[in-house]
């Protein structure tokens, strides 16, 4: 999975030790999330240990659709998000403004309650923000073009020079396997199946951390990985070219669900990454 985390130039002094993740892997969450944090929640750690609570004042958390086809970006209709450590209130002064965009629309709770890709987050960022306070802002991103890309990256794009504001963009990366659809692999070149996702999410990697669009839209065209959040990443490099500073993307931890040697197998890829300011 991949998290973003925009933090400023010092890294925070967060409870790192080995129970930090145990802690948070054992709150009490649907079982369908806690399975699914089992396997990534190690790499999603690694962008979270960046997070400086003390600067932070609004989170915005931005995550793919699995459930629902839409063309657009998706709000919620809740006035608040729960975790097992808490509850914490949408920002509806920012909500505001970006349905004023008429380019927002509302998304139904169903369809909120049922995307993991914004509530797997929720249990890092609450541990994270312990005793300080902040609004979230949770927005769902559709299967947009590349166009729609760079609208959305216009509209949200100022909200980065807030050093106040912190951006969480959820996404997995490589779903390899015939159950995706998806079974790239040059065992010549690589030397496994689990060598070539390796590479061709590497190859993501690198051009990701070039903060360009162009280059992850050709990327995307390109090989085809499966990357669900692919479009959320793109509308994230698209506000990059839209904020008054200047931006640095290195990625910081890398893992695959299993090391597939057969095409009968599967594995998901998971990544993090922090945006630092610079």
């Amino acid at each position: 999975m991949l998290v973003l985390g925009m933090r400023q130039n010092l890294v925070c002094q967060v409870d790192w030790r080995p129970g930090w993740l145990r802690q948070i892997q054992e709150t009490h969450m649907p079982e369908q999330s806690s399975a699914r944090l089992r396997y990534c929640g190690h790499v999603m750690a690694h962008a979270y240990k960046h997070i400086d609570p003390q600067r932070v004042s609004r989170v915005f958390v931005v995550g793919p659709s699995h459930h629902i086809y839409t063309r657009q970006c998706l709000l919620s209709v809740a006035n608040a998000y729960s975790a097992p450590q808490g509850q914490v209130e949408i920002d509806q002064d920012i909500y505001s403004h970006l349905l004023r965009t008429g380019h927002f629309e509302r998304m139904r709770l169903e369809t909120d309650e049922a995307e993991h890709s914004l509530e797997l987050q929720m249990p890092f960022i609450m541990h994270i923000m312990r005793g300080q306070p902040f609004k979230l802002v949770p927005i769902m991103v559709g299967a947009i073009s590349p166009d729609r890309e760079a609208l959305y990256g216009r509209l949200l794009g100022p909200f980065l020079d807030d050093p106040q504001n912190l951006f969480i963009v959820s996404s997995d990366f490589c779903h390899w396997g015939q159950r995706f659809g998806f079974t790239y692999h040059d065992i010549p070149k690589h030397g496994s199946i689990s060598k070539s996702i390796q590479w061709l999410d590497q190859l993501a990697m690198d051009v990701i951390e070039q903060g360009r669009p162009e280059a992850f839209t050709a990327y995307l065209e390109q090989y085809g990985n499966t990357i669900c959040g692919r479009h959320p990443i793109g509308v994230l490099l698209n506000m990059l070219q839209h904020t008054q500073v200047g931006h640095v993307i290195r990625f910081q931890k890398y893992d695959q669900s299993a090391q597939c040697q057969s095409i009968r197998e599967s594995s998901v890829s998971y990544a993090a990454a922090v945006m630092t300011v610079v």
